[in-house]
């Protein structure tokens, strides 16, 4: 199965949800059917520092804030980067729950999702060279309401593991390039 062929005709308590959702997955399939290029996306975020370590962020026509709190030198203004990390992990979960819900026929009422992240903090300080920077694990809980059995709410998070891109990131290598332009 294909989340953008999929013809269900589920829709969960949230009607609109479901048309949007089935709207989404015709406009993409039609789109990639078309040219398969269009399938590749590119996001792009642009950051600028504000406060001690506080930076200001603008994706698309969205600005958000993130720092650290004071006992990492910030103004505990907002989220810290990997604070954000998380959110966007669970952000990501959430929608891919729904889309595979959707695709799958699986109804679910409601779904939360807390994320806990381990970082030792001698990576960041070069205390300890041998001290990952990242988190050392991460644990994801998943609260699901609804009328389906364990077993269907298992094959749907088995489906959504397989399909989460943050998670992706977060469990796979990903290439980075980095590039110092003096200003």
């Amino acid at each position: 199965m294909t989340l953008l062929t999929n013809e269900s005709t589920f829709t969960d308590t949230a009607t609109d949800r479901a048309a949007r959702l089935t709207a989404a997955g015709v406009a993409w399939n039609s789109r990639i059917a078309a040219k398969p290029a269009a399938a590749e996306l590119t996001y792009a975020v642009t950051g600028k520092g504000e406060g001690s370590v506080g930076t200001v962020l603008k994706a698309g026509n969205h600005v958000f804030h993130i720092d650290e709190p004071e006992g990492l030198a910030g103004d505990d203004l907002a989220a810290s980067p990997v604070e954000i990390a998380l959110g966007a992990l669970i952000a990501c979960q959430v929608v891919v729950f729904r889309l595979y819900a959707q695709a799958l026929s699986i109804p679910f009422d409601d779904i939360s999702v807390k994320a806990e992240g381990d970082l030792d903090v001698r990576g960041l300080f070069g205390i300890d060279e041998n001290v990952r920077n990242g988190f050392g694990a991460i644990r994801l809980n998943i609260t699901i309401t609804g009328p389906e059995s364990q077993e269907r709410y298992d094959e749907l998070r088995e489906a959504v593991d397989a399909h989460c891109p943050v998670l992706d990131l977060f469990a796979n290598p990903t290439a980075i390039t980095t590039q110092l332009v003096r200003g």
